[in-house]
């Protein structure tokens, strides 16, 4: 039998387009990914979470020349978020990326650790994190992780 998996995303082309806390989160992404440390790719990202009592936290990536000691921006920030607020949901991230010293026209998805780490997230949250992609030609807001990772690893997957 084959099934089929449909994903729901908004998308929109410039940041005038977002709501006013959503253009907030999205440009504080791309501040952190101006300073992110990225001295062997040149591919910076940053990453930004609004938190459920609506303060805003930067995270970017860190390379290391002991690959892949390095950390993805986020990573850098949901860890950060949970060792500081642990009580306070994450109800936003947003991600940006530069190469060529420049915005990415498209926008950047997670890799499927940060993927692992957003779903886990919301596992222990119990709340569904909105996702914002930048890209300086097209933005995606996806309602949660299901819309990029549909057949996610958590609890469940342990047995009891």
């Amino acid at each position: 039998m084959k099934n089929k998996i449909e994903i729901y995303f908004d998308e929109f082309r410039d940041l005038s387009e977002l709501n006013e806390n959503d253009r907030e989160v999205v440009k504080a992404s791309m501040a952190a990914a101006e300073n992110a440390y990225a001295p062997y790719s040149g591919f910076r990202v940053g990453a930004c979470v609004r938190l459920g009592n609506e303060q805003l936290l930067k995270g970017n990536n860190r390379e290391n020349a002991a690959f892949p000691s390095g950390s993805c921006a986020e990573q850098t920030v949901i860890t950060y978020a949970g060792a500081n607020y642990p009580d306070i949901p994450i109800r936003t991230l947003a991600i940006s990326a530069i190469t060529n010293n420049e915005f990415t026209p498209e926008p950047v998805s997670p890799c499927g650790n940060c993927r692992q780490i957003i779903a886990e997230e919301e596992e222990r949250s119990g709340e569904k994190i909105r996702i914002i992609l930048y890209g300086n030609k097209k933005i995606r807001v996806i309602d949660g992780i299901s819309g990029l990772l549909p057949f996610k690893f958590n609890k469940k997957s342990l047995g009891d």
